[in-house]
């Protein structure tokens, strides 16, 4: 047996509840593995509300990492006793221990404990794909603008330490003094507090005019219309999230009356849909974390059974860089 959180339907943070679940064996291309740490992301909201719809019951989570118990038939690149960790669908992180698919679980280094593993592999995964492969035309070069919307979140930390590392000139938003002096320490070359200032205005100060070669935004509506005029000819806006509501349509000659730009909805699962990819990936994220160039940060650790405010604390902003659920 195993706890677990589940929802019985969509909702609010109190439709969180701590059950018990029976756990089975593993079937083909399949483990089962015992979590130490769990992370938190924005997308567990999501699938909370409804904003994505799934059946019920649900069991929320997307990252952990811990031991591997067992493993199905099939799985070769993991062995009981291994040290493990994963972002992976379908959703089911939120447990003591867990079946569940073996191609996006990665041998994690010894060298990085679970809190860590827990914490990064998620939010390090997007931030690699982002920068890495949600590129403009031409790709990015040291010395270029970006622009990063919620720049101390945990993705966002993670982004403007790995941007630093590839010399770009990354431009992080928050919405408070301390977040962005949080951004600033960890590699963002400006920061905009878009509370108080016109981020649009400040973009074009920075940059003399010229606007940026990529909009990273997970922000959505609030931050939409005004990151499309914050791009350059033939700049691409990626889409990764919308933590404040869906934009409204654009229409594609809207498109090219900004300058010819570029737009893209980018999820992390179709980057890792492949046990292949999934493992390029994750070796060039334990290699960032390895070498220090980017370091993991969290800020919040709630036990288990206070998942209920974890969520509400990460609705609210109230949280900066990673957060775990500690079992």
């Amino acid at each position: 047996m195993s706890k677990a959180v589940q929802i019985t339907q969509h909702g609010g943070p109190e439709q969180l509840k701590i059950v018990d679940v029976s756990v089975g064996e593993p079937g083909p291309g399949e483990i089962r593995i015992r979590h130490r740490a769990v992370g938190l992301n924005f997308i567990d909201v999501y699938q909370r509300s409804g904003t994505y719809p799934f059946s019920m019951p649900l069991q929320l989570g997307m990252e952990a990492a811990g031991v591997v118990e067992a493993v199905g038939q099939g799985v070769t690149h993991l062995r009981a006793g291994d040290r493990a960790a994963y972002a992976s669908q379908p959703p089911g992180a939120y447990c003591e221990v867990r079946v569940m698919p073996a191609k996006c679980v990665c041998k994690l280094p010894d060298a990085i404990d679970f809190d860590t593993g827990a914490a990064m592999m998620l939010k390090g995964l997007t931030a690699q794909y982002l920068l890495k492969k949600a590129q403009p035309q031409g790709g990015l070069h040291p010395g270029d603008f970006v622009l990063f919307h919620a720049a101390a979140g945990g993705v966002g930390l993670i982004a403007c330490q790995w941007a630093r590392a590839l010399g770009l000139q990354l431009i992080g938003t928050a919405g408070t003094d301390a977040k962005c002096a949080l951004a600033k320490e960890h590699g963002a070359a400006h920061v905009i507090n878009y509370a108080k200032e016109d981020f649009l205005a400040r973009v074009k100060e920075i940059t003399q005019g010229r606007g940026v070669k990529v909009v990273y935004d997970s922000v959505g509506k609030d931050t939409w219309e005004k990151s499309l005029d914050c791009l350059q000819p033939f700049g691409l806006m990626a889409c990764f999230g919308t933590a404040s509501g869906a934009p409204a349509p654009i229409a594609p000659n809207v498109l090219g009356n900004k300058g010819s730009i570029y737009l893209t909805r980018q999820t992390l699962f179709t980057h890792i849909a492949t046990r292949e990819s999934t493992q390029a990936m994750a070796d060039e994220l334990f290699e960032a974390v390895l070498s220090g160039k980017v370091r993991i940060r969290i800020d919040q650790r709630y036990p288990l059974e206070q998942v209920q405010q974890a969520h509400r604390d990460l609705e609210a902003r109230k949280t900066t860089g990673s957060t775990i659920l500690t079992l």
